[in-house]
């Protein structure tokens, strides 16, 4: 797993959640304190926060095996959270199946650079 496969994912779930942001929608949602602006804003806040792991595969670079392993687990654990949410999309045109597999399922694999 790498940094291309959180990029990725969270590219597939920006590009669900932005247009809900949009005021050309005609919408209010996400901007008004109702209760589904916010949970608008909270949903969005998980995805950027499960995907600012460039940092962590960073640090694993120089990292002992003991601290090594926490970054494994919390680059996994915010797989996971990532990997709920765009399952939710399961059912759209730009899913990929790589969304679907656990971490451990993406070590074997490494990303593919997204097309231009």
């Amino acid at each position: 797993m790498d940094v291309q496969h959180f990029e990725r994912i969270t590219a597939f779930i920006e590009a669900r959640l932005t247009p809900l942001f949009e005021a050309g929608t005609g919408s209010e949602r996400g901007f008004a304190m109702d209760d589904t602006s916010r949970a608008l804003r909270a949903l969005r806040n998980s995805v950027l926060e499960a995907s600012a792991v460039k940092g962590l595969f960073e640090q694993r670079e120089s990292a002992d095996q003991r601290m090594r392993n926490v970054i494994d687990q919390s680059v996994e654990h915010h797989w996971d959270v990532l990997r709920g949410i765009a399952r939710q999309w399961e059912d759209h045109a730009d899913f990929r199946r790589e969304f679907k597999r656990h971490a451990w399922q993406l070590e074997a694999a490494p990303a593919v650079p997204a097309e231009a």
